[in-house]
């Protein structure tokens, strides 16, 4: 069904005029900083909010995106025809068995802190991610296990317990671990028919000062490896997992480190990322991909394929 503006409107009213923005550039909500306006402009600071926000567009047939931190995705130039839900439900609880309960819009980097605070270990891997807890638990976050043997991929999915899914009835239930369908990068929510509401994580105890140390080497690995989100913003790696050879490493064998397409660039220090100089659009990036792959597929017949997400009309 067309999107209409009688739609947008019903929209707006339901959620309440005082809350829904219009027109908002979605740049700044990105990591990327990339990104036209959204048609509507929701923030849900409450799980029940969210699933308000979303029942509400799903019955008026408006095509809905949730937000959280805005990293691993690309929005076009165009924006998004619909309802953008920024996802800002970030309330939290420790319990004294080392169980979290966590809104899924929650940072993930506060977390982290407060767990090793109060001396539960499972989260400090994933420090210098930028994600909330709903994106970690969507990708199945992971990251290598402790220096200096680095000998394995740590993964979310290892002190995930629950979560609580709005179905695409608006009915709410309770997933396990093994329900959740995790794997690399992917988890059942990809399916794109159910929203994480909120999160049950079950940490084990830990001492502050090793868990201190993991997080500042993980830190200084991130930081050798990968550009400054703050100095060249990003989306994070381009292209997906190639077992046996890295995309990044194939896009470097072909020459490519550093080619700039306009204000896009593909990173001097990480190949599989694509950074913005400055003034970077959707379309440049989206051509330096293309780029990146034909020259990959012509030296190495290799397919790479992408791992972020593309957002809204280009």
């Amino acid at each position: 069904m067309p999107l209409t503006p009688l739609a947008l409107e019903q929209c707006v009213a339901r959620l309440g005029a005082a809350r829904v923005r219009r027109n908002v550039p979605l740049a700044p909500f990105t990591t990327f900083r990339i990104g036209g306006p959204a048609d509507l402009f929701f923030e849900a600071t409450t799980a029940d909010e969210l699933a308000n926000a979303v029942t509400v567009a799903r019955a008026l047939e408006i095509p809905v995106f949730l937000l959280g931190l805005g990293a691993n995705i690309l929005v076009g130039d165009l924006g998004f025809r619909g309802l953008v839900i920024h996802n800002r439900a970030n309330h939290w609880v420790f319990s004294a068995d080392g169980r979290i309960w966590s809104e899924t819009g929650t940072v993930m980097a506060t977390l982290i802190q407060e767990a090793v605070a109060r001396g539960w270990s499972g989260l400090e891997h994933y420090v210098g991610i930028p994600s909330t807890v709903g994106g970690a638990i969507w990708q199945n976050l992971h990251f290598l296990s402790p220096a200096p043997e680095r000998a394995r991929t740590v993964f979310i999915a290892e002190v995930f317990e629950s979560a609580e899914l709005l179905e695409l009835d608006s009915t709410r239930r309770t997933v396990s671990r093994d329900e959740m369908r995790f794997g690399y990068d992917t988890s059942r929510l990809h399916d794109g028919r159910e929203i994480a509401l909120t999160v049950m994580f079950q940490l084990s105890p830990g001492k502050p000062a090793a868990m201190q140390t993991v997080m500042q080497e993980n830190l200084s690995w991130r930081g050798a490896r990968h550009p400054r989100l703050d100095l060249y913003p990003s989306a994070g790696s381009i292209f997906k997992k190639i077992e046996g050879q890295g995309a990044g490493r194939l896009i470097d064998q072909a020459g490519l480190k550093g080619y700039r397409h306009g204000e896009a660039q593909i990173s001097h220090i990480h190949a599989n990322i694509i950074v913005n100089l400055g003034g970077a659009t959707a379309k440049q990036v989206r051509e330096l991909i293309a780029i990146a792959q034909t020259a990959v597929f012509k030296q190495f017949g290799v397919h790479l394929d992408a791992e972020i997400g593309f957002v809204g009309k280009f």
